[in-house]
């Protein structure tokens, strides 16, 4: 197969008019060959063909924890913050219906909403829908919104989701079960995919790269012990540890902050890839850039800022901690600048045959794709209903290679340069000196 490969690109080549080595091209495309594809393919590849064959091994150890779990049937406290997320409450609400455990009660915190979302959300708690409504008639943000949920909380596990989420039915127990695995887990993350991804381009993009980054991604760092975030859309704690940590952190990316601050303190956090969660995420591209430049300005300040003493050699060291931090800081960061001045150097020293070199740059990445979508085919639980977006796979170079690459690195720039976090519109105004005063003393 891979002598056909080599085939093919050798008359690609040739057809070009490139008259070029198998060192040459190496040598042109390193930064695909020798950074990108040992870590964003070759490594899930392995991992994932790994996973796939200890199927029974799995199951054995996930029946045994299912039934430690029934047998103890805590309480669970769903706890769903969020603002002007009326017209999403009742979807979360039925889903959470249709539960295959039982034993839970569902706290809806709303954080400042002009909308119709408390006139909602009294009905449905009269109804008997949902058990505790609460209302912040100021705007405090999320983590500040959950915290408060958090202190009615009655569960000796707390789930944490998005208000415009939706759930499998088997989710819940799903999420619960690695709890059974090892007491030193105190928080799982659930799987989330995209619930509209046929709605637009932009969309339909995103599903894709949730299914490469997120199923397959962390799935990954979850074998490896690194992993590295758990979703604020679909996440579940141990209350007594939560509480004990002091909770979520004032201001943005509190799924980031808190998975930090449980590593910290010691205990370890999984991801259930087969606990899915539905999402619905942005339909514009301009949308999408917003938010993904708030995510990326989280990691510059959280990993490289407030939690950098986790690369520091003290008495709470980890190995396994520091690796997680700083993969993420080098991937995600460093070697974006590193791909700024690799695609520099490209146009200065190939400036004759850039269309060229563009055309078989994508070729490469093409080949790696589909590389990467037969892993996520032979992983997802629903492959079939996902096939579709195959066709995506032509794109996914400008979408991955350039749109979310440049987006990161305007991101990183300025939250390094100029703080830029603290004067989000998306955190609230009152919090945004407070929080760049409490972070710095």
């Amino acid at each position: 197969m891979f002598d056909y490969f080599f085939h093919i690109l050798d008359s690609l080549v040739a057809a070009f008019t490139l008259n070029v080595s198998w060192d040459m091209l190496f040598s042109t495309y390193w930064f695909l060959f020798f950074i990108e594809f040992p870590r964003y393919y070759l490594l899930e590849i392995i991992t994932a063909v790994r996973f796939k064959f200890d199927y029974k091994k799995r199951i054995r150890r996930y029946e045994q924890a299912r039934h430690m779990l029934h047998i103890e049937n805590p309480l669970v406290t769903i706890l769903a913050p969020g603002k002007n997320e009326g017209k999403h409450i009742f979807k979360l609400v039925q889903s959470l219906r249709e539960q295959t455990y039982r034993n839970f009660e569902i706290i809806i915190v709303d954080d400042g909403s002009d909308d119709a979302t408390p006139i909602i959300c009294k009905d449905l708690e009269q109804a008997g829908y949902i058990d505790l409504f609460l209302r912040c008639r100021v705007r405090g943000g999320k983590a500040s919104a959950a915290n408060y949920g958090a202190y009615f909380a009655r569960g000796k596990y707390i789930v944490h989701l998005d208000a415009d989420s939706s759930l499998d039915r088997d989710a819940i127990e799903k999420i619960l079960v690695p709890f059974y695995y090892d007491k030193r887990i105190k928080a799982v993350g659930g799987c989330v995919k995209v619930r509209n991804a046929d709605e637009s381009l932009c969309t339909s993009m995103q599903a894709l790269e949730y299914l490469k980054t997120i199923q397959v991604g962390r799935m990954v760092t979850n074998q490896l012990g690194i992993y590295h975030i758990i979703s604020g859309a679909f996440g579940a704690f141990e209350t007594k540890t939560l509480r004990q940590l002091g909770g979520w952190d004032i201001g943005p990316g509190l799924d980031g902050d808190i998975t930090q601050k449980i590593r910290k303190g010691g205990h370890k956090v999984w991801f259930a890839e087969d606990a899915i969660c539905m999402t619905s995420v942005p339909v514009k591209w301009y949308a999408l850039f917003k938010q993904r430049k708030r995510w990326s300005k989280s990691l510059v300040r959280f990993r490289i800022r407030k939690h950098k003493d986790i690369l520091m050699p003290n008495r709470n060291f980890s190995f396994l901690n520091f690796f997680s931090n700083f993969e993420c800081i080098l991937y995600d960061c460093v070697f974006n600048y590193l791909w700024l001045f690799y695609i520099l150097g490209l146009l200065f020293k190939f400036p004759e045959h850039l269309p060229e070199i563009f055309v078989m740059g994508w070729i490469i990445r093409l080949f790696f794709s589909i590389c990467a979508f037969g892993v996520i085919m032979l992983i997802s639980e629903r492959s079939r209903e996902e096939w579709y977006l195959v066709r995506y796979l032509g794109l996914n170079t400008f979408y991955t290679g350039w749109f979310l690459r440049m987006t990161r690195l305007i991101a990183h720039t300025r939250e390094i340069f100029f703080f830029s976090s603290y004067k989000d519109a998306w955190n609230p105004r009152k919090l945004q000196s407070w929080l760049k005063w409490k972070e710095y003393n």
